[in-house]
Order: C-alpha cells, then structure tokens, then sequence
C-alpha cells in the first residue's frame, strides 16, 4: 500500500476525467491516479463526490461507461480508492467554511479539510481561495 503522505482527495470532475480515460487530467493529477492504480498512492473519494456523479450520470451529463454502483464497484476493489463517508462534522465545516456556492464543493472540501490532505481539483474559486491545498 501506498506510504505515508501519498494521499488527497478528489473532487468529482478529476474522478469523471478519469472514467474517460484521463482525457481533461493535469499532467500531476493523471500521475497520482497511476500511483493509485499501482497502490502506491491512496485517493479517497467523498460520499459528495459519489452522490454528484450519480446525478450527473442519470442526466447523462456523464458517460461513466456503466451504472454508478457498477463504476464505484470497480474503482473500490482497488483499495487504494477509498470511500470517505459523510459526518455531521463534514456538514457544519461546510457551512462555516462557504468556500463557494456550490453545496458538493464546500462538503468536497471538508472532507479534505477533515483528513488534512490537499483536494485533487482544477476548480478556480477552490485555488483561489487558499482555503486547502490543491493538487492539479
């Protein structure tokens, strides 16, 4: 398994750039979903992000080459994917923190906030708001 420090959380659009096999990925982003893939690295994916890219897939806004559960099935077996669940504590940091106004961002962000690890995403208002380190 991956060794210690080799680890972030993903917002939903790297995880969906993934599933179409890494086109959209930063070059840093596309290595640590390798590193991943090898278990050298682990990924933890907020329950936000697993619920967002459920309703982008049932309005085929997103193409996850399967069912929801059929993809996160897969990506799970790798253990170095994590399911992060979703904790009061995660809801009140969103709201005191407001990073932005998108709901899945600010709960996204206080998953990483929660494990302390930086957030794999491009997302301008997320960078710009120094609130978490990012990893793109």
């Amino acid at each position: 398994m991956a060794e210690a420090g080799v680890a972030a959380v993903t917002d939903t659009h790297p995880l969906i750039y993934y599933a179409n096999r890494g086109r959209g990925l930063s070059p840093r982003a596309a290595s640590f979903f390798t590193s991943c893939e090898r278990q050298e690295a682990v990924l933890y994916v907020p329950a936000a992000v697993v619920w967002e890219c459920a309703l982008l897939a049932r309005t085929a806004r997103v193409n996850l080459r399967r069912t929801p559960r059929a993809f996160f099935d897969d990506l799970f077996s790798n253990p170095a994917f994590c399911p992060f669940d979703l904790t009061l504590d995660q809801i009140f940091i969103a709201d005191e923190a407001r990073i932005g106004r998108d709901p899945f961002d600010n709960l996204i962000c206080a998953a990483a906030r929660t494990l302390d690890l930086p957030l794999m995403t491009r997302d301008g208002v997320i960078h710009d708001s120094g609130a978490i380190p990012v990893l793109w």
